[in-house]
């Protein structure tokens, strides 16, 4: 490996839009976050590690066990982005148990080494749910910021926002590229750079 190039795995778990699916260019808000991801020497390796449907307490539950024979073992930086994924109401429980989730796959990743990167629950189509979306997104975004993670909010922004609630009615139900590109828009605007310690490419050229 060249001394000078920096290297990063990149694992990425939870929501399915994760994948891009419902995207016709098949990038989805990561591929397009990746896309505008440039510096000078540096790779990352991503591996999207999805489990369709799966709620935060079986995500905390499967992780591990997924992502860590997966760690590199050499000099190159393991990372991890969490899209917390949408409970369905009947099953999400209390924020205090959701937060009992997020809390433990973040300090077991700690635990490990493994820098972790929170995107909340985006939003769904029905206003019950965003009712209960909001109160834990405000959970998940207490967890992250008390442990100095990054926590990009999709929610507030876009549960009112016209193009993305279009988009996403007019595609059954899933993100499209305008719902996608938005999500796009906040991860790269709210503190990826910073994570990842590299310049935006956009401001510096």
């Amino acid at each position: 490996m060249n001394v000078h190039t920096r290297n990063i795995r990149l694992f990425s778990v939870g929501s399915q839009t994760l994948t891009g699916v419902g995207d016709a260019r098949g990038l989805g808000w990561l591929g397009r976050v990746l896309a505008k991801t440039h510096a000078p020497d540096l790779i990352i390796e991503s591996y999207p590690l999805v489990f369709p449907n799966e709620t935060t307490e079986q995500l905390s539950e499967r992780w591990e066990p997924e992502i860590l024979p997966r760690l590199a073992k050499d000099e190159t930086e393991n990372r991890m982005i969490i899209a917390v994924p949408h409970d369905p109401m009947a099953t999400a429980g209390s924020s205090a148990r959701a937060r009992l989730h997020l809390a433990n796959i973040l300090d077991r990743a700690a635990q490990h080494n493994l820098s972790t990167f929170v995107v909340g629950p985006t939003p769904a189509q029905d206003p019950d749910m965003n009712a209960h979306l909001a109160q834990l997104n405000a959970a998940y975004q207490d967890v992250a910021e008390r442990r100095g993670v990054t926590y990009i909010d999709a929610l507030t922004d876009l549960v009112n926002h016209q193009n993305f609630n279009e988009d996403v009615m007019i595609n059954e139900g899933l993100p499209g590229q305008a719902a996608y590109g938005l999500i796009a828009w906040l991860v790269l605007n709210r503190g990826w750079f910073e994570w990842l310690g590299i310049a935006d490419p956009s401001i510096h050229g």
